[in-house]
């Protein structure tokens, strides 16, 4: 059976796990990749992440862009929008259909 994680600073995820989610604290890049790294190798379908973690880690995220799972989905932050999430689901939504239909 696949899972849901959310995976970001205490303050920012701990809500999620009133909805049944996984909720993952980090504090580190470090962390934060080889986390990512493990709960996609253990059957984590979908991996919430909050923009700030997702900005240290990059690379790790970009791995699995093109593979079917986990989908890896940014969220805000607790302390903020820094619009990485809605520029991904524009390039994921043009990749998809081929235009940017969100505009």
């Amino acid at each position: 059976m696949y899972k849901a994680a959310v995976v970001g600073d205490r303050e920012s995820i701990s809500g999620f796990a009133a909805l049944g989610l996984s909720v993952f604290p980090v504090s580190s890049a470090d962390e934060t990749a080889k986390l990512v790294n493990r709960l996609a190798e253990n059957n984590f379908a979908v991996i919430y992440i909050t923009e700030a973690a997702a900005a240290e880690i990059d690379d790790t995220i970009a791995k699995y862009r093109n593979r079917r799972l986990p989908a890896i989905i940014l969220i805000p932050a607790i302390s903020g929008n820094t619009g990485n999430g809605m520029k991904n689901l524009h390039e994921a939504v043009e990749k998809a259909v081929g235009s940017d239909i969100l505009n």
